[in-house]
């Protein structure tokens, strides 16, 4: 068995670097060293007193040390990491550019009087899960040991609990929709009219390359990744993902 920091090297770039941040400011708040209200997405303080640094801090804190922080930071661990490593192995371009369109679409839904969320942290994580349960949709998942379902049903499925349990709902309802807007622009448009409207941007495939963090995507390739056989909770599984090279 592999120890902690082994297993924590072997983590790809940009989950290992998301959920280290997310585990730093959650010490840091921890320890006292900041008031969670200064780094709140509070559009008036961004543009009233160019507090522009709360458009990207909000996204790092899932809170304090609960059983909550820990679900978010295992989601990270898991679903980010398994889509990482398969369907956007030797794309790390593309998913850091799918972190930053996710990012970029919570911001303009938060701006919603009825979508308004302070964090968007659990919506960004929320969003890796749907992504992640398009890409495996036939894996067998089973929640806190009571019933196993197929992947393609598990946003659904943890809605559903957060309904039972009384927890907030709009960052689920935020994740769900930002992952599927990615997906549909990404996979299922491109599928249906061979036309990719949402192509990684050159300046993060130059960003990747010039930091040295995973690999950097092919332009103009069409690519259909067949990720590795992954272990999930319930049974083994393989799934297939279909996508276009940006």
């Amino acid at each position: 068995m592999s120890s902690p920091a082994e297993f924590y090297h072997s983590l790809p770039p940009i989950s290992k670097a998301y959920g280290t941040l997310c585990v730093l400011f959650t010490v840091a708040y921890q320890i006292g060293l900041y008031n969670p209200k200064n780094i709140a997405l509070i559009y008036e303080h961004v543009f009233f007193n160019f507090q522009v640094w709360r458009l990207i801090t909000n996204f790092f804190f899932l809170g304090g040390f609960s059983v909550n922080f820990g679900i978010r930071l295992l989601m990270i661990a898991r679903y980010g990491v398994q889509l990482e490593k398969g369907p956007f192995e030797r794309r790390t371009a593309d998913f850091l550019w799918m972190m930053i369109f996710g990012s970029l679409t919570l911001l303009v839904l938060s701006a919603i009087p009825i979508f308004r969320s302070s964090f968007l942290g659990i919506s960004l994580v929320f969003m890796l899960v749907y992504v992640w349960s398009r890409e495996f949709p036939t894996a067998n998942i089973n929640i806190y040991g009571l019933v196993t379902l197929k992947a393609f049903y598990l946003p659904w499925a943890m809605l559903a609990l957060d309904v039972i349990f009384g927890s907030p709902l709009i960052p689920d309802l935020l994740g769900i929709i930002a992952g599927h807007l990615y997906y549909f622009l990404t996979v299922l448009h491109p599928l249906a009219t061979g036309k990719n409207l949402l192509k990684t941007p050159m300046w993060v495939r130059k960003l990747v390359a010039r930091w040295r963090i995973g690999a950097v995507a092919q332009t103009n390739t069409r690519s259909q990744s067949q990720p590795d056989p992954v272990r999930s909770t319930g049974g083994a599984f393989t799934g297939r993902s279909y996508r276009l090279g940006g």
